[in-house]
């Protein structure tokens, strides 16, 4: 059962009407657009807790562009502003379904390769995901895989980067160790 709904309204959101099909979900997917109107209806509300408990129960969520973005703990490019500002005061949380990370989308097509790079600066703690166009990945555990046409960019601290870059590039078919923070 995949659940198929959306509001623009935070009451809708976490009402009790509007997450009923969400208990029974075995998938979410989340489209893309901009990240802070994700943030702003659904954060805190019954939606982010049932999405939650989908995955919880061993069920899928999956999203495009900002619907990839907000899946991290830690939301970028979530400024009203506009999406070229990376780090946003009061829009810098995401749903938590990949805890400390940062996803980052269009990385390669729109030239976004160093964009998470004063990210992990200023949150080392953090891993950042450069997802490009046509790509995806795919976490199970500690296990994370690329599927796609394109690839992945990993930023982080104790992440062996490719020589001469900043980050860590993974090809489809390639995995990463969440835990380890390396290729596995």
């Amino acid at each position: 059962v995949l659940f198929r709904s959306h509001t623009r309204d935070r009451d809708v959101a976490d009402s009790e009407d509007f997450v009923k099909s969400l208990r029974e979900a075995s998938g979410v997917w989340i489209d893309g657009g901009r990240q802070w109107r994700l943030a702003d209806v659904y954060l805190g509300t019954r939606t982010q807790r049932e999405i939650a408990a989908v995955v919880e129960r061993g069920g899928v969520v999956g999203g495009s562009s900002a619907g990839a973005t907000i899946i991290g703990s830690y939301l970028v490019r979530g400024a009203p502003e506009g999406n070229h500002i990376m780090m946003a005061k009061g829009h810098e949380e995401g749903f938590g379904l990949l805890k400390s990370a940062a996803i980052d989308q269009h990385v390669i097509a729109r030239k976004r390769h160093l964009d998470l790079v004063p990210v992990i600066d200023a949150h080392p703690e953090l891993l950042g995901f450069g997802i490009d166009e046509a790509t995806a990945i795919v976490v199970q555990g500690n296990r994370l895989r690329v599927i796609g046409a394109s690839q992945v960019l990993v930023h982080g601290r104790r992440v062996p980067s490719d020589p001469e870059k900043p980050y860590l590039t993974l090809k489809a078919g390639e995995s990463f160790d969440l835990e380890k923070r390396q290729r596995d």
